[in-house]
């Protein structure tokens, strides 16, 4: 039986090893990590709390398909998110930015109170200089709606967590895991075809110059108290080195108590100031990045295929991910005559 590779245990390379598997393919699954389900890996704290190491996740969408095949793999429980934002006087407001936030803001202050400080610390950037699809993402609205993702039917989360998920999608007797396996070139030879979501120019060892990412560091912080922010997220107007924190116990199935909280703040900054941990890849308005990104997409050789954030260099959600992911399967058994 020839085998396939998958580079990454995320939520991109395991839904490609559970689409092969179930075709009938045999699978090894390597990560250099030690945990499964990528930057979506999620864990109970001392104190009882679901906290997801790279950030919060929450999945939202539209597409049926999607949340049908992962479905397979796990019960949800029902979650539509909401966030505010705290300005100077400690008042909250809601984003998306909605009619009551017009109204405490100004329409014409939304830009320079919300947007603007919040893309020069996510970002690195001016709001000029970033792709405006980026900012589009989060719609100034004419109503009262309080939901962050106000049109998608799906809003729900993993109710064991989303490495429970990931661990459910691997488990199938053609699937191998290794982790605490980084990918090396000279495996290639033993495989038919590889399914590859690192780095796209780190595997071209950075041949046409390198790609920038963002990425976050956390701090976590646990208080005496059942709750202190109003809803899970909530995102700051400062100055300040934080993007925004996330207060775990909002989140239905991710703990609560009496006594205490914990909060996780986000802090931005370039990847290579944090052990070069690749979060969002950056779309300039230039498109300059995107540009080098196709240079070594068309380096790629046949026996390969790239997937995920970073193998496609492109910011995908979780659905995106998982959606993608079968699309690139579906291709490549559709140009095979025979296993």
């Amino acid at each position: 039986m020839k085998k396939i590779l998958v580079v990454g245990a995320g939520l991109a390379g395991a839904t490609v090893a559970r689409e092969l598997a179930d075709a009938g393919w045999h699978i090894d699954v390597i990560d250099k990590r030690s945990h499964l389900a990528g930057n979506a890996y999620d864990y109970v704290s001392e104190l009882g709390f679901r906290i997801h190491k790279y950030g919060p996740h929450l999945f939202h969408t539209n597409n049926q398909k999607v949340f049908d095949w992962l479905s397979r793999f796990t019960e949800w429980l029902p979650y539509q998110h909401k966030v505010k934002a705290i300005l100077a006087d400690g008042s909250y407001v809601t984003l998306p930015p909605n009619k009551e936030t017009k109204k405490a803001l100004g329409r014409e202050n939304i830009v320079d109170i919300i947007f603007r400080p919040y893309t020069r610390k996510m970002w690195g950037m001016e709001l000029e200089e970033l792709d405006p699809k980026v900012i589009q993402r989060v719609q100034i609205r004419d109503d009262n709606n309080e939901l962050y993702f106000p049109s998608d039917k799906f809003q729900c989360l993993p109710k064991n967590g989303y490495t429970a998920l990931v661990s459910a999608i691997l488990r199938h007797e053609n699937i191998e895991v290794a982790l605490g396996k980084p990918f090396d070139k000279a495996l290639e030879r033993h495989y038919y075809h590889i399914f590859n979501s690192m780095p796209i120019d780190e595997y071209f060892e950075f041949s046409k110059g390198e790609l920038p990412y963002r990425s976050i560091r956390f701090t976590h912080v646990s208080l005496p108290a059942p709750k202190v922010f109003p809803t899970a997220t909530t995102n700051f107007t400062h100055n300040g080195p934080y993007t925004r924190v996330t207060e775990w116990c909002h989140l239905p199935g991710h703990g609560g108590r009496p006594d205490y909280t914990t909060l996780t703040y986000e802090e931005p900054c370039d990847y290579r100031d944090n052990n070069c941990e690749r979060y969002y890849p950056v779309k300039d308005v230039s498109g300059a990045n995107r540009a080098l990104y196709k240079q070594y997409r068309r380096m790629v050789p046949e026996y390969m295929t790239f997937i995920g954030r970073c193998g496609q260099y492109v910011y995908l959600d979780m659905h995106q991910a998982v959606g993608s992911s079968i699309g690139h399967v579906q291709q490549f058994l559709g140009s095979q005559v025979t296993i």
